[in-house]
Order: structure tokens, then C-alpha cells, then sequence
């Protein structure tokens, strides 16, 4: 299935509460139930200001519905091409 990073632009969200955190992903698992098995959240990395967020899905439409119903942003959605790692500079 196809991988995507979602950027989301949330001023502050760097300095949300453990409580505020567990609530927005609480919301976020809620909508993944409802939609079904076709997408899912793999993991999220919290900056300052912005959320990247990684996800399996079918489609960019998938991941933009799935904010679209849990009320957060999608400013970016970028499917991800290939993935390296140290280890692709020994091959």
C-alpha cells in the first residue's frame, strides 16, 4: 500500500499537554476506525508548530478525507517514493 507523510501546520502543538496529545490522537484513531482497514496510521513526529505524520493509504483523497473528518489540517500530503537509510550508502 502506498506510503504518505501528511504535514500539518498546528501553531503550538510542540507545546500541547501529554492530556491535549492523547485527545487529538484519540480523535485521529476514531475516524481511522470508521474508515476502515484501508488506511492507517503508522506514526507522527511533533515539532514546534508542525505535525508529520505517516501513513499507509490507497490514495492522497484517503488521507485528505481522514483530516477532513477529524477536523485537523493536511497542508501537505507527499507520497513517499522510496525510502533510504544509512545502509543505502553500502550498497
Amino acid at each position: 500500500m502506498p506510503k504518505f507523510v501528511i504535514e500539518r501546520e498546528i501553531p503550538g502543538i510542540g507545546n500541547m499537554s501529554e492530556t491535549e496529545i492523547r485527545d487529538v490522537s484519540r480523535k485521529s484513531v476514531s475516524v481511522l476506525r470508521e474508515m476502515g482497514p484501508e488506511i492507517q496510521w503508522l506514526q507522527s513526529y511533533v515539532t514546534g508548530d508542525k505535525l508529520y505524520c505517516v501513513y499507509l493509504a490507497p490514495d492522497e483523497a484517503t488521507v485528505r478525507e481522514h483530516a477532513r473528518r477529524g477536523g485537523f489540517p493536511a497542508n501537505r500530503v507527499c507520497a513517499v517514493r522510496r525510502m533510504i537509510d544509512p545502509t543505502t550508502a553500502e550498497s
